[in-house]
This record gives C-alpha cells, structure tokens and sequence, in this order.
C-alpha cells in the first residue's frame, strides 16, 4: 500500500444524534463488533414512523430527520455528556435548547428545537427514538466509518474549492496513504498501535447529504454526481467492523495488513 506520509490517525468524530453535526473526540474505546460508544445511539423521527424501541431493527434514514433532506440541521452545534444523557443544542453561538434525553420532558425540548429549526420536510412532529444497544446507522452491521483525507484533498482539486471532510461524516479520518486507495482495503485489516484492529468490508456509496455545508447548511456541492462524472462511482469512505477493542487516540499510527 503507497504511502504520502505517516499513517496515522487525524480526527476521530461520533455522532450521539442521527442527523446532526459531529462531536470531535480525542481518544475513544472500541469494542469489538460494537460502534464508537452513543454513536448513533438516538435518532429523531420524522413524524410518526415504525421504530419499535421493544423490538428494535435497521431502518432506511428517511423515516428519519437527515441531512440529506433537511440541510438545516447543519446549523447547529451539540454537546452530548455521556453521564446524564444530557444534549445540549446551539444555533449560531447561542444555546437554543437542552434536555436529558432520558426523560420524555428532555425529548420535548429537543424535539420542539429541532421542529423550530427544520422549515421544511417534517412529515409530523420530531421525535426522539432509541433502544439500548441499537445503532442507528446507514448501514445495518455495527461498525465505524473511515475517510482518507488525502482523498478529500484530492477531490477539492478536482472540484476546485475545499471539500470540508465532515461532509462525509467519518468516525475515522485517516492520513498518509494515497488518494483513494481506502477504497482498496474491502477485505483488509487496519492495525492501529495501540492494539486495535478494524477488518473494512464495504465501501460507502454516498448520498445528497454530502452536497451540504457542514458549517452553513447551504446545499453548494453535488458530490455524488460529481465523483460519478468523474470516478465512476459514488464511493467515498468505507466502513469497518472492530476486530480486536483498544483505545484510539488523535495521533496513533497504523499498518495495513492482509
């Protein structure tokens, strides 16, 4: 596998709401087959839908509130604290709403922030949904999302202006091998110096959700269509079950192995 640079691990993000923005980390515990710890773990509704918290299953993101078809939720900034459960939500520097997602009193003013916010596209009044040890991915396996960022660096040039990497909304962010040989690793295994091991066995096919700004909310790019122009596909990213558990940290090496 060519190499740019050192191959090391350069921001790790989760995501406690399916939905909004990321939470950088500076270290996480992984466990094997399992996500990075509360990613995923709430999602909100987007009126009445079929999530069953007493008999929780995989569900395609549009019974959800999603980036793909409410960009507005780009906006905001949350702070999620693993202890109380509590999510804290910011629009433009100021707080706009905060709630212990375990009481159904926390939910109602998340739910009325996000109702507030989301102008268009609610098929009903938000609602907050989870199940203990249920993930709500795009992708029905337990696992974590990698990134290169050398292919985004790479697809900026193409595009001509920044690709903000949190489009693409990784677990992982990835540095120091070549553009687009992430795609490569389907069957391979990621040996991170701490111990961890992650096994990748799919690509990510990407949707609209990229084409929004991470910062803005303005829906500026069509990245999907673009990388299909140009690449032939829509693949960006991939995903990655956890082989063997271990702390991450900002910083740590990694070897590819077969």
């Amino acid at each position: 596998m060519a190499k740019v640079g050192p191959a090391r691990i350069e921001a790790l993000y989760r995501y406690p709401v399916k939905g909004l923005m990321p939470e950088p980390l500076e270290s996480v515990p992984l466990t094997p087959l399992a996500t990075l710890p509360f990613d995923r773990a709430y999602a909100i509704e987007n009126g009445p839908g079929p999530f069953d918290p007493a008999n929780p299953r995989h569900l395609s993101k549009i019974h959800f509130v999603m980036l793909m078809k409410n960009e507005e939720l780009a906006t905001l900034r949350t702070e999620f604290d693993d202890t109380t459960s509590t999510l804290v939500i910011a629009k433009a520097g100021v707080e706009i709403a905060r709630g212990d997602l375990r009481t159904e009193e926390g939910r109602r003013q998340i739910e009325d922030a996000i109702a507030r916010v989301v102008t268009s596209g609610l098929r009903g009044r938000p609602r907050i949904v989870s199940s203990p040890g249920h993930s709500f991915s795009d992708v029905a396996a337990k696992c974590v999302h990698i990134v290169n960022s050398e292919s985004v660096q790479a697809l900026s040039k193409m595009i001509g202006a920044k690709v903000d990497t949190r489009r693409f909304r990784p677990n992982l962010v990835i540095g120091g091998l070549e553009p687009w040989s992430e795609l490569d690793l389907v069957g391979k295994k990621i040996r991170i110096s701490g111990g961890t091991v992650l096994q990748v066995f799919k690509r990510t096919e990407r949707c609209a959700a990229t084409n929004v700004d991470p910062e803005t909310g303005v829906r500026d790019m069509k990245i999907p269509s673009f990388l299909s122009k140009t690449l032939g596909h829509s693949d960006f990213g991939v995903y990655a079950r956890v082989i063997d558990g271990g702390s991450v940290h900002l910083g740590d090496t990694f070897e590819i192995v077969d």
